[in-house]
C-alpha cells in the first residue's frame, strides 16, 4: 500500500480519493451544506454555498475532495486548475514566509508552493508550471516547480504515431519542450509547427520516435497520411466556397500557402496531388473542381 492509499484510508477510505474527483452519493442534508459518503460510508462535507435547489438526499454527484485550512477533508463541486498528479500553468497570487500561493481555481483554497519546492523565487503575478502531488509530511496538496524529478521514471513505451496529450513547459532552440502523458519529457519541432503555440498550451500530438535518452520527440501535425487527407479535404470546401476555382497552386509561395490552409508547402502539394488522381481537381496556371 502506498502513501497514497494510506492518507485516503486515514481519513475515509480506499472509495475516496484525496485530491481528485469523486462520485459521491449525498448522504445527509444539514443547516451549513450536506454529507456525502462513499461506499465505504465515510463522509465527507459539501459546504452549502455549492448546493443546487435540485440536490437531493440519495443523488450521486461528482465534487473535488483536497483538504481545508485545517487539513480536514472537504468537498467542492468547483474545478481545480489540476488534481494530483496533473501539471498545470498557475499564477502566483501572493508569497509569504511559507512560500508561493498558487490560483488553484478554488474559491475557498489556494495551492502552495513550498520555498524548497521552488526552481527560482516565484514572484506574484507570474505564471508558473507545477506539478501537484499530495506531501508526505504535511499531508496537504501542494505543488512543486522541480518537474524532472516526476517524470522519466517509466520506459516511454509509446508506437509511432500513437495519440498521446502534451503540455507545452518552455521554448527552446529548437521549437518546445514539452511534458507528454503528464509522465515524459517531449519534443515539438519548430518547423512542424503550424499555429499559435504558448506555454501552458495542450494539445493533441502524435509520437514520431523515442530517443535513446528517453525523451519523446511528437508533432501537432497529424501523421502524414491523415494531415495530407484532412488537408485534401479543406482544399475541396474552399474550391466549393469559391465558385471551384482557387489561384494557389503547387508553384505558389509558401507563406501564401501556409496563411490559406495553416500547412506546408509539401503536404499543399501532397494534396494537391491526391486530388488530382482522384479526378476530384484539374491543375494549372489555377485549381479547378472537376
Amino acid at each position: 500500500m502506498d502513501f497514497f492509499d494510506e492518507l485516503c484510508k486515514k481519513y475515509h477510505g480506499f472509495n475516496m480519493k484525496i485530491g481528485e474527483y469523486n462520485e459521491l452519493r449525498i448522504n445527509r442534508m444539514v443547516d451549513f451544506g450536506a454529507y456525502l459518503i462513499d461506499e465505504d460510508t465515510h463522509e465527507v462535507l459539501l459546504p452549502k454555498r455549492y448546493l443546487t435547489p435540485d440536490m437531493k438526499v440519495g443523488d450521486t454527484i461528482r465534487v473535488f475532495v483536497y483538504n481545508d485550512s485545517e487539513n480536514r477533508p472537504v468537498a467542492t463541486t468547483e474545478e481545480p486548475k489540476a488534481v494530483v498528479g496533473d501539471f498545470a500553468l498557475m499564477r502566483v497570487k501572493a508569497v509569504n514566509k511559507v512560500g508561493a500561493f498558487l490560483d488553484w481555481g478554488l474559491v475557498a483554497k489556494d495551492l502552495l508552493v513550498p520555498f524548497s519546492e521552488q526552481r527560482v523565487d516565484m514572484q506574484a503575478g507570474r505564471s508558473y508550471i507545477v506539478r501537484v502531488y499530495l506531501d508526505e509530511a504535511s499531508h496537504r496538496i501542494v505543488a512543486s516547480a522541480k518537474l524532472a524529478k516526476f517524470l522519466n521514471h517509466t520506459d516511454p513505451d509509446y508506437y509511432h504515431r500513437e495519440k498521446v496529450e502534451v503540455l507545452v513547459v518552455q521554448r527552446s532552440d529548437l521549437g518546445y519542450r514539452v511534458i507528454v502523458n503528464n509522465a515524459h519529457w517531449g519534443q515539438i519541432y519548430q518547423n512542424e509547427t503550424y499555429q499559435d503555440v504558448n506555454i501552458g498550451d495542450r494539445f493533441t500530438a502524435f509520437v514520431k520516435q523515442v530517443r535513446p535518452d528517453g525523451k519523446v520527440d511528437v508533432t501537432l501535425a497529424k501523421i502524414e497520411k491523415m494531415r495530407v487527407d484532412d488537408l485534401a479535404d479543406r482544399i475541396l470546401d474552399y474550391l466549393q466556397a469559391h465558385n471551384g476555382e482557387m489561384a494557389l497552386t503547387d508553384k505558389s509561395d509558401p507563406d501564401d500557402i501556409n496563411k490559406a490552409f495553416n500547412c506546408s508547402k509539401k503536404d499543399f502539394k501532397k494534396a494537391l496531388g491526391l486530388l488530382y488522381k482522384q479526378q476530384k481537381v484539374t491543375l494549372g496556371d489555377t485549381v479547378k473542381l472537376v
